[in-house]
């Protein structure tokens, strides 16, 4: 059972839904896999409809046997956009083509494990906090937008270490039906918060991270991260955790800001994902100056829910029905001018699981957001109704 759990531990680490990997060499020392997928879609939102990649990633896996129980690992991933991103520009008289990167880094790491010692990583790689909620992050369409892991209005978590956090040291380990990691992020970064206006002839309240009138410069550096998973029977798990982080800085008028920034919550999943049967899976969360809203106004506090149930029958269908809710409360309202910010939606989909490497999809969207206030219209152009249908080719 230990070996087993230190195993699933690992397998959280190096987690991307739904892929698996093929062996591509083996001399009984090193071994080498190549994984991802390719995902083609057609979407519609925004009332136009368009063909979409579907966050394609091809990633490669390294590892060497190094005895005594020991192994040294490596993961690189990448984002790939297979489709093209095509865009007409109108620049200097002139207009011109240009198409979007075909690679962008997701995921590169170098680590050690050993069964009774645990597994040490350092890089690029999924944080702790993402053992805690990513039971509801499955559907294809729309990642789970609630539980702080997707940070600075949907980035992938790289700055505070919550999503694939950049150049992190993680520790995990397993002791009968418990697991654990720890992490730490070791950075220097400096960013300017910027304003587009002013209130009263001050700053904001809270400073914002995007926009054009500079307002402060902000230093944010380390932050730390801890999870706990408990297997408390072969299908119910327990997860718990907290992630949090320090920025300071000063306005341009000499006033000083220092905020922390903290999130922790719980998660819990019955069943498997891709097994037949039943899969329910709900994670809640608190947060203060963890995430911003859609226009980058940090957002102070706020509380997050996720939830996902789904269905797999014998006929390789899957049924699923997801509901996210971020909301910021009173304090936002009270920081901007009476602005609301609750993303709200819900997702329902079909996948048809032609064999294990192959699945054809369609899900749709409801968005129940409350944005209402000064900058709704703005607020609501990355959140809204919408669907998509695909088709996923796992290597």
């Amino acid at each position: 059972m230990k070996k087993t759990l230190i195993a699933s531990a690992l397998a959280t680490v190096m987690f991307v839904p739904t892929a698996s990997a093929i062996e591509i060499y083996n001399d009984d020392k090193n071994s080498v896999e190549i994984g991802g997928f390719i995902d083609a879609r057609v979407f519609h939102g925004q009332d136009t409809t368009e063909v979409v990649n579907g966050a394609s990633r091809i990633n490669f896996g390294f590892d060497r046997q190094m005895g005594d129980g020991w192994n040294a690992f490596a993961k690189l991933e990448w984002g790939v956009n297979p489709f093209g991103d095509s865009e007409i520009i109108y620049n200097n008289d002139q207009l011109s083509y240009e198409n979007g990167d075909f690679l962008s880094n997701r995921l590169g790491y170098v680590g050690v494990n050993h069964d009774t010692y645990g597994t040490l990583t350092i890089g690029k790689q999924w944080g702790a906090w993402y053992d805690v909620v990513y039971n509801t992050n499955y559907g294809f369409v729309w990642d789970g937008d609630a539980s702080g892991t997707y940070t600075y209005n949907k980035g992938d978590g790289s700055v505070n270490g919550t999503g694939r956090g950049d150049k992190t040291v993680q520790y995990r380990n397993a002791f009968g039906d418990f697991s654990f990691a720890v992490q730490a992020q070791l950075k220097q970064d400096e960013f300017e918060v910027t304003a587009d206006g002013t209130i009263d002839g001050q700053p904001p309240v809270s400073p914002m991270i995007s926009a054009q009138q500079t307002v402060a410069t902000i230093e944010y550096n380390n932050t730390y991260g801890l999870a706990l998973t408990y297997q408390a029977t072969d299908k119910f798990v327990v997860t718990a955790g907290v992630n949090a982080g320090e920025f300071k800085g000063e306005t341009i008028e000499n006033e000083k800001i220092e905020e922390t920034d903290i999130i922790y919550g719980v998660g819990l999943t019955y069943g498997g994902w891709d097994d037949e049967g039943l899969y329910a899976a709900a994670n809640y969360s608190k947060q203060e100056f963890h995430d911003t809203d859609n226009i980058g106004r940090l957002i102070s506090e706020a509380y997050g829910v996720e939830t996902l149930l789904s269905y797999r029958f014998d006929n390789n269908i899957r049924a699923f029905l997801s509901y996210n809710i971020l909301d910021a409360g009173d304090q936002y309202k009270a920081e901007y001018n009476g602005d609301t910010f609750k993303r709200q939606f819900t997702v329902a989909g079909l996948h048809y699981i032609w064999d294990a490497n192959t699945v054809i999809y369609i899900e749709g969207r409801i968005d129940n957001s409350d944005f209402s206030g000064s900058e709704e219209a703005a607020m609501k152009l990355s959140d809204d109704d919408g669907i998509g249908f695909g088709i996923r080719y796992v290597l």
